[in-house]
């Protein structure tokens, strides 16, 4: 810019969307200065980078604290003439503030220096004096660390995950580079590439091409009938987080015994998230939140739900969310989120969210207000996300729940799961002996449903368990008499907890829906 020209003065906040650029492209030619892109994609994004550095006929460095400042290239690299010196952070700015022609600069993992005091100081300074000049400085790095002091000089950007269509043109040149190569087959017919696609959707370009070529050298084919191999990759990347637990499914609805209205309302939802769905005017279903009694089946349907729609299962555990630093509890619920969201379509569990915000109501004065920050985020999430994420939330005491969490909006539907009844008390004696691989014909089910009045499904299974002992110390194969010994040794919950239940119950009455 020449001396003395007016700068512009950016806006407060970039626009979320634009038509004719993309949201990095329109910080640059609004000449931000300082820009903090959130990416594990480096490749990525300096391909976009560069591409944008074309159009507006701009240079593009890039530092690494490996190699310090360097000239972009799409096929080499070439270290700048008389930019020695400049690996170490202080170094690297020195030479962005001499640098006088159109550019921008790319300083990668400079997390790691930007909590500095000389490095800060460093970077407010470059902010201003880059306002009247046409250079930018992007701050690329995987994860989001920015001082106090930086706060209101940086723009930050969240790098999106490939689209469906840049991963459709990765898998069409894999399939043009194999075609003719009879070990290796891509198969995209009858549904295939839908399939794939939406299985890799939430990786990045170099997982998708890595998980690709794993499934070729394994199986020597890609098609529908590998698509849980690729569903792998996504477990992979759900461990590395530790915020959220991947949950191997092996419950279906045939273990869950009695709910019908529940397994009723699931079913109907079995094909929500396919795109015939989205043709048909349908929004993506949102959550469920299932109330009740301990040990009536609300974690096994939790388990059964996923299985039933083909999609993966990740369990939230409350108590990771809560960090001992500053902030980090608020920083763990959105990476959690955000990890969720990267391998949609998914159930999101969030077991007996309850205890997660007992303490919610004293959060302000007993721990700084974290709590309730986090229980926010979770909030507004519920309430706006647009992702395939399926939330189904678990609670036992139900008292402790704020009126938030329960209005419409945050959840599709709430039910109250009960004690089972007499038929769903028979139901559930059938699973559990299947399950030990006895024949329920050889007992006498009803019986057994009779005098385990009050039991729970949970309780249901231990009493046959409790049989089974009994039965293999006698030397005999379990009968309904030992089954009806242990049931009538067994004093239910619903005898311990019986004021506790009738007062959820009658607080369900109308207020939810009936699993039953």
């Amino acid at each position: 810019m020449a001396s003395g020209a007016a700068s512009p003065t950016p806006a407060p906040a970039p626009a979320r969307k634009t038509t004719q650029y993309g949201e990095l492209e329109t910080l640059i030619r609004a000449r931000y200065p300082l820009i903090y892109v959130v990416s594990w994609e480096e490749g990525r994004v300096m391909r976009e980078l560069n591409a944008i550095a074309k159009r507006l006929n701009k240079s593009l460095y890039y530092w690494t604290i490996t190699d310090g400042l360097r000239l972009y290239r799409e096929s080499l690299e070439v270290e700048l003439e008389g930019m020695k010196g400049t690996k170490d952070p202080l170094g690297a700015l020195r030479a962005v503030r001499e640098k006088n022609d159109p550019s921008i600069f790319v300083l990668n993992d400079f997390h790691a220096f930007i909590r500095e005091s000389a490095v800060t100081r460093g970077l407010r300074e470059l902010g201003e004096l880059l306002r009247s000049t046409y250079n930018s400085i992007v701050l690329l790095s995987p994860t989001l660390e920015i001082p106090p002091e930086l706060e209101k000089e940086v723009t930050i950007i969240d790098f999106p995950l490939p689209s469906r269509a840049q991963i459709r043109e990765l898998l069409q040149s894999i399939a043009a580079d194999l075609k003719g190569n009879p070990d290796l087959t891509i198969d995209l017919s009858d549904g295939g590439e839908e399939a794939i696609l939406g299985a890799a959707i939430g990786l990045t370009l170099n997982e998708a091409e890595n998980v690709f070529a794993k499934t070729l050298v394994s199986a020597g084919r890609l098609s529908m009938a590998e698509v849980p191999l690729i569903f792998s990759e996504k477990e992979q990347i759900v461990r590395k987080t530790g915020l959220l637990e991947y949950v191997k499914v092996y419950e279906n609805m045939n273990n869950v015994g009695g709910m019908n209205r529940l397994k009723e309302w699931v079913v109907k939802r079995t094909m929500a998230f396919g795109a015939e769905a989205r043709r048909f005017g349908l929004p993506a279903p949102k959550g469920l939140l299932i109330l009740g009694v301990q040990g009536c089946g609300k974690s096994l349907c939790a388990k059964a739900v996923p299985n039933l729609w083909k999609v993966p299962l990740l369990r939230l555990d409350m108590g990771r969310l809560f960090g001992s630093l500053v902030g980090s509890s608020e920083q763990n619920v959105r990476r959690a989120i955000q990890v969720a969201e990267s391998v949609a379509p998914v159930v999101l569990w969030i077991d007996e969210i309850d205890k997660g915000f007992s303490g919610l109501d004293s959060s302000s004065f007993s721990d700084s207000g974290t709590t309730s920050r986090v229980f926010g985020t979770l909030l507004t999430w519920f309430q706006e996300k647009e992702s395939a994420v399926f939330v189904i939330a678990t609670a036992n005491n139900v008292e402790v729940l704020p009126p938030e969490l329960l209005r419409k909006g945050r959840f599709d539907e709430i039910f109250f799961v009960d004690l089972p009844n007499q038929a769903e008390r028979e139901s559930i004696f059938r699973i559990h002996l299947a399950k030990r691989r006895r024949s329920p014909d050889k007992f006498d089910v009803a019986r057994l449903a009779a005098a385990a009045e009050g039991f729970s499904g949970a309780e249901i299974e231990q009493a046959i368990i409790s049989a089974l002992f009994d039965a293999f110390s006698e030397r005999t194969d379990i009968t309904t008499a030992h089954v009806l010994h242990s049931i009538e040794e067994t004093v239910p919950l619903s005898r311990l907890m019986e004021k506790e239940i009738q007062h959820r119950r009658e607080w369900a009455d109308g207020r939810t829906r009936p699993a039953t």
